[in-house]
């Protein structure tokens, strides 16, 4: 119940954002900006949850998997989680 809250806040926040920012620097009367955030909402949570979920499969976390600390659960000498990913130092 309280994520399903906090989910539907962070789209009201990203809503009137949205619809504050496309008015004023399109200069659109209130029906068009309210137009232009409604439509553009969804579309932004669509966009971020998708390239969350693309950075999450690339990063070898599954969701379905069952291990929420982001490590693979490797098998003999095969390197586990993030051990085969190159590491640049500064």
């Amino acid at each position: 119940m309280r994520t399903k809250a906090k989910r539907i806040a962070l789209a009201s926040c990203l809503f009137l954002f949205l619809f504050v920012v496309i008015g004023n620097a399109l200069h659109l009367n209130p029906a068009g900006a309210f137009l232009a955030a409604a439509t553009g909402t969804p579309l932004l949570i669509y966009v971020f949850n998708l390239r969350s979920a693309t950075t999450t499969t690339n990063g070898n976390v599954s969701r379905s998997a069952g291990c929420t600390d982001g490590r693979d659960q490797g098998h003999g000498d095969r390197p586990v989680g993030w051990e085969d990913q190159p590491v640049s130092r500064q």
